[in-house]
């Protein structure tokens, strides 16, 4: 059977992951009366939720006899890692581009990577029934965005199809029949992309993706580039320099069939497969036969540049809404993690109840101990801290990462300002059409923890950000944080809302009456720099007098909302955030007062 593998490229919410879906249904790999869920390929539910795609999946559709592999790819920077890797599978990419809002950065991004490895693209113009959708200025933006990235004369010479995914349908023209439904994209694949390549000699496979499964163990994905493999082959696995990292036999081939994966008798040179069996090989390594010596040419892993610790909840509420809450369960569930993602790296203390979770940024960090919190763990976490390393001279350097924003013209003035007070040094700033400029700095990872939150309120909602990880470089100095104190509940009850009430001109409040609180837990934030314990339980003494101004109704200022990333970019060294699956709190790490003041004059006198 004739083969074709293709990655689908777009920035979030253009629409990538629901036309999977209708090329799913059309292609006739979803019976007419089986009920799928709609963005089928977002199967995670995050992924769902926040509208992205955080893991890249792959799918298969059968088309006049030719089977297509389709690799659906995140649109993330903290996922850029996988994008490299992905696109080394495929052998053409369809550029899908929302008609209203055209080309975006993330778009250039993996359109960058796609072009500089030589892939023609297929472009296709999405939600072109939009009431604000602008169609040739659209074309004319990707054409730009080709040329700004070096395409070949081949490359910009790419076909354009106008339709709705949505709606399932893809035509030569904004006025194309809808009734042929994707018919012409299915054409245009076949016509356009060229057969998967293959080279000559025995099996060589370069792990693309990584995955832990509680059947199979280690599963690992990618496409293969010579030869054949069956079950019970034995194979080697070398790393990036050539080095053999283990040796073993294959115990499972699965191929993507439909959405299904399903086991298969060999593996030919060209298609997308994920084998079982192997216990150390991971991304970026070379699966090959015994006789090969040579690695696969590969994309390092970026390497780690946040780390968090992760500790057992030791507060008084620890175990009242989650059923996970031991160092034993926290660390089976991080290293299982681990396993199934390569960017991350887990150590643990040596007091075995606390452990170091290290990524490529607080956004999956994030994502991780949500995911964690819905599957019933209550843990306590650190503020993230980037990962320094020392050049042979001893010189400390940090990570540095190439930040472009997109933003009106209006609030631009704002961003640079914020971004220059976080130690960023910007290279670039040009307009990007319609009023907006796009700003591009080279920032340290240390000065963009929590920067997300605060760029959404400057320019009421309408920046966009997009980080890729550049290099690591010298120490840029101190960047100045929260310079607020904060406000501690000095006992153990329920928020009261008359004490809330007279406290209210001490700071703002987090929590709201008839919260639970405890002592060392964070309730507000202070007008001053120093930290301040209140009482928030005093209830109003009763009296025998009423009056109309005595007994109205308190009436309270509504709570700050700390969000999981807000809290995270927040809090500072010596305080927690605790996540349960129905709360996230913010505490002192010392909950104890005495205890707190004995440990700062140790860290005074140690001259910390």
């Amino acid at each position: 059977m004739d083969l074709r593998n293709i990655a689908i490229i777009a920035h979030v919410d253009h629409g990538k992951t629901t036309l999977v879906d209708k090329l799913l249904q059309q292609s006739g790999t979803f019976r007419e009366n089986q009920r799928v869920e709609e963005r089928a390929m977002d199967s995670n539910d995050l992924e769902k939720e926040r509208g992205i795609t955080i893991l890249a999946k792959a799918t298969s559709v059968v088309w006049k006899d030719t089977r297509i592999n389709v690799v659906d790819t995140p649109g993330h920077a903290d996922f850029g890692g996988e994008v490299e890797r992905i696109l080394s599978m495929v052998d053409g990419v369809i550029v899908l581009v929302d008609a209203a809002e055209g080309p975006m950065p993330q778009t250039k991004f993996v359109v960058g990577k796609a072009l500089k490895i030589g892939l023609r693209p297929i472009v296709a113009v999405n939600k072109v029934d939009r009431p604000d959708a602008r169609i040739n200025e659209v074309v004319n933006e990707v054409f730009d965005l080709f040329a700004a990235l070096d395409a070949t004369d081949e490359q910009l010479d790419f076909p354009i199809l106008y339709g709705s995914g949505r709606n399932g349908w893809m035509g030569l023209t904004p006025e194309a029949d809808p009734e042929q439904g994707l018919e012409p994209l299915f054409d245009l694949v076949l016509k356009h992309v060229p057969q998967a390549k293959t080279e000559p000699g025995p099996f060589r496979m370069l792990g693309t993706l990584l995955e832990a499964n509680p059947f199979l163990g280690r599963i690992i994905t990618g496409r293969i580039a010579s030869g054949t493999v069956k079950p019970n082959q034995a194979i080697k696995v070398l790393d990036r320099t050539g080095k053999v990292v283990e040796t073993g036999r294959v115990s499972k081939i699965l191929a993507f069939r439909g959405l299904e994966r399903a086991p298969i008798d060999v593996g030919e040179a060209g298609d997308i497969v994920s084998i079982a069996g192997l216990v150390k090989g991971t991304v970026a390594d070379t699966f090959c036969d015994p006789a090969v010596a040579e690695p696969i040419q590969a994309q390092p892993i970026d390497p780690p540049t946040v780390t968090m610790s992760f500790l057992v909840n030791d507060s008084p509420l620890a175990g009242t809404e989650g059923d996970k809450v031991t160092s034993r369960m926290i660390r089976d569930r991080l290293f299982k993690e681990a396993e199934g993602n390569v960017t991350l790296k887990i150590e643990e203390a040596s007091d075995k109840d606390s452990f170091y979770v290290s990524g490529r940024g607080e956004l999956q960090l994030a994502i991780l101990i949500e995911t964690m919190r819905r599957e019933g763990f209550e843990v306590a976490v650190s503020r993230p801290r980037v990962v320094f390393e020392k050049d042979e001279a001893g010189e400390l350097l940090e990570p540095v990462e190439e930040v472009v924003i997109d933003v009106d013209e209006e609030h631009s003035g704002v961003v640079v300002q914020k971004m220059s007070e976080r130690k960023a040094e910007m290279i670039e700033m040009r307009p990007s059409g319609g009023d907006r400029l796009r700003l591009v700095f080279h920032a340290p990872t240390r000065g963009l923890i929590g920067y997300q939150g605060e760029l959404m309120t400057d320019t009421r909602g309408t920046a966009i950000m997009n980080r890729l990880f550049k290099a690591y470089e010298s120490y840029k100095g101190e960047i100045p944080g929260r310079r607020n104190g904060v406000l501690i509940s000095n006992d153990k009850g329920e928020a009261v809302a008359y004490a809330m009430w007279n406290l209210e001109d001490r700071g703002p409040m987090m929590i709201e009456p008839g919260w639970k609180v405890y002592q060392g837990m964070i309730i507000g934030e202070h007008n001053r720099e120093n930290d301040l314990e209140v009482n928030v339980l005093k209830g109003k003494k009763l009296t025998n007098i009423r009056t109309t101004s005595k007994d109205e109704a308190v009436r309270l200022t509504p709570p700050i909302r700390m969000t999981l990333e807000k809290s995270l970019a927040w809090i500072q060294d010596d305080e927690l955030v605790e996540v349960t699956p129905k709360s996230i709190r913010l505490r002192k790490t010392v909950l104890d007062p005495n205890d707190r003041k004995r440990a700062e004059r140790s860290k005074e006198g140690a001259g910390v």
